[in-house]
């Protein structure tokens, strides 16, 4: 057998593992998921006793007509929607003009700038210092707190910086010059239309860490009513008992049978909150997807 023939059956072999590897890891990231997802539908009962492996067990939805009763659910979506869509589209304008200052080779100050912004990577002020601080900007307990926190992340703006430097010519900045235009002028009309790719990568990257922020609500908010899904969610998740003054999820009665079924709605609604909660994250994935290698790929190289 030629030397050709033994490599090409290894290839084979190879290729074959190799795919039955993928399909397996495969199988533990999304198992979960469908897990989620076919609970949610499915009996209380059925759930608690095991039965819910592959399909759902006596189709029910009971879980998301209590949780779609809960009026603080729906407000703190509504609450997640809003604070997703301001704080993404501030934290893409801030990323991609410091992005833009940072990638001009003639910026005095720049290596100043770039240890500025990498300092704040690796040490932070501590969470007291920081809730002290906002608390005298008299930010605490308003929905301003939830956009601003962490609206820019040096690793995004590291990334975006590195995209302008390596996808825009330096040439369409000396022809633009030469053409009379300012900085203002260049970045508005052919950085920003040049970086529609870099755009939508930080679009999902700000996006699904401001929606799956749970901790800045739990400790800057005090009003419910400000507070935004996933804190309202980790309480459900935890407690199964949202309004602690009296409006629950779940009706309490006095009586046995009316709290067994308290219980066995329970069961069921946690799938049916991670389903509603998470739903949006999924589509945006889906979506942007094929901006997710392009991200990465600018990340990983030098500059």
């Amino acid at each position: 057998m030629s030397a050709f023939s033994k490599k090409s059956i290894s290839n084979k072999v190879f290729a074959v593992f190799n795919t039955i590897f993928w399909i397996l890891v495969m199988f533990l990231i999304l198992y979960p998921l469908y897990l989620v997802v076919i609970a949610s539908v499915s009996d209380p009962d059925a759930i608690v006793r095991g039965e819910v492996i592959w399909h759902p067990v006596d189709v029910s939805f009971m879980g998301y007509e209590a949780i779609f009763q809960y009026k603080e659910l729906i407000r703190s979506y509504g609450n997640s929607i809003a604070y997703t869509v301001i704080s993404v589209l501030m934290s893409i304008t801030i990323t991609l003009c410091a992005a833009y200052t940072l990638s001009r080779p003639k910026f005095k100050g720049k290596t100043l700038f770039n240890l500025f912004f990498i300092f704040t990577m690796f040490f932070n002020g501590g969470l007291i210092p920081t809730f002290l601080t906002l608390k005298d900007l008299h930010l605490y307990n308003t929905p301003h707190v939830i956009v601003l926190m962490g609206c820019v992340s040096v690793w995004n703006l590291m990334v975006a910086r590195t995209f302008i430097q390596t996808s825009i010519p330096h040439e369409l900045y000396e022809a633009a010059m030469l053409d009379g235009a300012t900085h203002f002028q260049y970045f508005g009309k052919v950085v920003v239309p040049l970086s529609k790719t870099i755009i939508a990568v930080l679009a999902v990257y700000y996006g699904v860490a401001k929606w799956n922020d749970f901790f800045t609500g739990l400790v800057y908010l005090r009003d419910r009513s400000l507070y935004p899904l996933q804190t309202v969610l980790r309480e459900i998740l935890a407690t199964l008992q949202v309004d602690k003054s009296g409006d629950y999820m779940m009706s309490m009665a006095d009586s046995a049978a009316s709290m067994a079924e308290a219980t066995r709605i329970a069961n069921v609604a946690k799938y049916c909150i991670i389903v509603v909660a998470t739903g949006p994250v999924v589509v945006l994935y889906a979506i942007m997807q094929k901006y997710f290698e392009k991200g990465v790929m600018i990340g990983s190289l030098k500059g």
